[in-house]
């Protein structure tokens, strides 16, 4: 898969993270798609290394479309818990 569709792949799999996963987040759409693309990546190696699988053979695969998402997903949830916890009030 070309490095132009590998982006294409991330930037759409940000979005569908961020539709399945709606929320406030700090950051706009360059955040999102910054996730989905590193999403996209450490899918596809999760992918290859627990399944033996290469996902990001073919841009219209649903494995690679699957991975990306679930990728994106994992890091927008490791981005809330640890970008958003500045915005929580303090506790004394």
């Amino acid at each position: 898969m070309g490095i132009i569709a590998f982006i294409i792949l991330g930037l759409i799999a940000g979005v569908i993270a961020k539709w399945i996963m709606p929320g406030k987040d700090p950051g706009g759409i360059i955040v999102t798609a910054l996730i989905g693309i590193a999403g996209a990546i450490i899918g596809g190696f999760l992918a290859g290394a627990l399944f033996d699988a290469d996902p990001m053979d073919e841009f219209w695969d649903v494995s690679s479309w699957l991975t990306a998402i679930v990728g994106a997903i994992i890091l927008l949830a490791l981005y809330r818990m640890f970008v958003g916890t500045k915005d929580r009030p303090r506790t004394t």
